[in-house]
């Protein structure tokens, strides 16, 4: 987390006005949009359009962040993170600090969504997160810092966006930003290497803050608390076999991960629009009785009418033999 001094020497009020040294590009804040250890992000306005500026005094951080989101720029199709605008310095009370401009992704925060719109949303975003991190994971990179904070859900696509690349790690390498909660190191259940089975895990972690939006403490051993908690929610409890394997970090990918959910979803949405057999039957024999009552009444029908037709026909044929019979009197 971001010490107080850092906090205090990033902090900008809203309407102030930052200038680039090099570029001279005028920012407009707006308001802080969130913080971290590297710096602080802000809401600005340039050129009558929104950006996100992150602000910070440790210029190798955010030559890093800056070198990640461009990589993530050269992937097509990627919205792994926001695209990379510029880079400038900016000088306050006679100090320079380093800062870089990004897309600003306009939505939801992923929790307040889920809050909102339930969680039968949870599935589908993590299917788009896990696609992401596919892509992410293949470039030789692991997000590390994966929380609800750090995703947004924009409108009205309703997709998920991955922002605030501050805890991207290569692979192999330790972590460099965590949160206590989706930190697999924090529960006893792995390093803090940085691999895609840290990522999936997180993952994991998300799906449990979604049913568990206030949180919990560790208290004993970690994975037998989070096995308790999921047993507990019957949100959860349907998720329970995918949820297993990516906190004990059996998923080789997130490729794996995503198939399993894939199949989990398709078999969930058939059986809700499968009727249950015992409803199957009754209606079956509704329609068959149903049937049965409309062959009657047709038949009732065809006799009446069948009895009036030959009634009909009796009265003609006798009425030309009278008058054939009157024929020959005369």
């Amino acid at each position: 987390m971001m010490n107080n001094t850092l906090r205090n020497q990033c902090k900008t009020l809203p309407g102030s006005v930052i200038t680039g040294k090099w570029h001279k590009n005028n920012y407009k804040i707006i308001k802080e949009l969130g913080f971290g250890a590297n710096g602080i992000v802000y809401l600005a306005e340039n050129n009558r359009q929104y950006v996100a500026l992150k602000l910070s005094d440790n210029g190798v951080s955010i030559i890093s962040e800056m070198n990640i989101l461009k990589a993530f720029s050269k992937v097509q199709g990627s919205v792994l993170g926001p695209s990379f605008l510029e880079a400038d310095d900016y000088v306050k009370n006679g100090k320079t600090m380093p800062f870089y401009v990004m897309e600003y992704i306009k939505g939801d925060g992923y929790l307040d969504f889920i809050q909102k719109k339930g969680t039968s949303w949870m599935g589908v975003f993590m299917l788009q997160l896990l696609s992401s991190l596919s892509v992410l994971h293949k470039q030789g990179w692991i997000f590390g810092d994966l929380k609800p904070e750090n995703l947004i859900v924009t409108l009205p696509a309703y997709k998920v966006r991955c922002i605030d690349v501050g805890g991207t790690t290569l692979t192999g390498r330790s972590i460099k930003e965590f949160t206590e909660f989706f930190d697999r190191g924090y529960w006893g259940m792995g390093s803090r290497k940085a691999d895609p089975q840290y990522d999936l895990f997180a993952v994991a972690m998300i799906m449990i803050n979604s049913s568990y939006p206030k949180r919990f403490q560790k208290k004993g051993e970690g994975y037998t608390q989070l096995k308790e908690m999921i047993k507990q929610n019957k949100d959860l409890l349907t998720y329970q076999p995918i949820l297993d394997k990516a906190l004990s970090g059996k998923y080789s990918s997130a490729d794996e991960m995503r198939n399993d959910l894939i199949g989990f979803l398709s078999r969930h949405s058939s059986k809700k629009k499968a009727p249950v057999s015992g409803q199957t039957g009754n209606a079956s024999k509704t329609r068959q009785a149903r049937r049965a009552q409309n062959y009657k009444q047709k038949s009732r029908i065809k006799r009446k009418y069948g009895a009036l037709e030959t009634v009909l026909l009796v009265t003609i044929v006798s009425l030309l033999y009278i008058l054939y019979i009157y024929g020959q009197l005369l």
